[in-house]
């Protein structure tokens, strides 16, 4: 199996690449929003038990996917420091040398194009940060500096190509197969 990691700060366009790259592979698309809000109904962001159980959907999830999912997987990410840093280890690590394949990537975009897409209605879909002045104290705190990410194989600046161009450069890098 192969596991599609990208990553970036808010608004890089994770998501956007993420649904385009899955449309040319086939893969089953694991937005990270997905336990966040589960995690959310029960729990205040950042709290601890927020945090242990978005980190136990997280690894429920890849664990199953593992055995279940043959084909692969895109899993999106953004990096801040209520995410443990031993999640991000066992990930890239212990579960990902369980005969997977872990490809990362980084989307990066500027501070301005990231704070002009914060407010986008695409981002109210999911309970996605859209304060470009919670995201300004945010950065600066150094809250997007962790966990670590161990390793980057492709680093893509979104606002230089186009989330269709983004997935076809991951393809392409990366020699995945096309279903269409």
């Amino acid at each position: 199996m192969n596991l599609v990691f990208i990553h970036g700060l808010p608004a890089t366009g994770k998501l956007t690449v993420a649904r385009k790259l899955a449309t040319l592979t086939g893969y089953e698309l694991y937005h990270n929003h997905i336990a966040v809000d589960e995690a959310l109904q029960l729990h205040a962001f950042g709290t601890p038990g927020f945090i242990e159980r978005r980190d136990e959907l997280w690894r429920q999830f890849f664990q199953r996917a593992a055995h279940e999912r043959p084909h692969g997987i895109i899993f999106t990410f953004n990096p801040e420091n209520s995410v443990p840093q031993a999640f991000i280890d066992w990930l890239f690590g212990d579960w990902a040398k369980a005969a997977i394949r872990l490809d990362s990537v980084e989307l990066r975009a500027s501070e301005a194009v990231i704070e002009s897409r914060l407010t986008a209605s695409t981002r109210q879909h999911f309970r996605k940060l859209t304060d470009v002045f919670l995201y300004r104290q945010l950065r600066l705190s150094g809250s997007f500096n962790s966990p670590i990410i161990p390793r980057t194989d492709l680093r893509i600046d979104t606002q230089k190509k186009s989330a269709d161009e983004s997935a076809r450069l991951i393809v392409a890098h990366f020699n995945l197969r096309l279903t269409r």
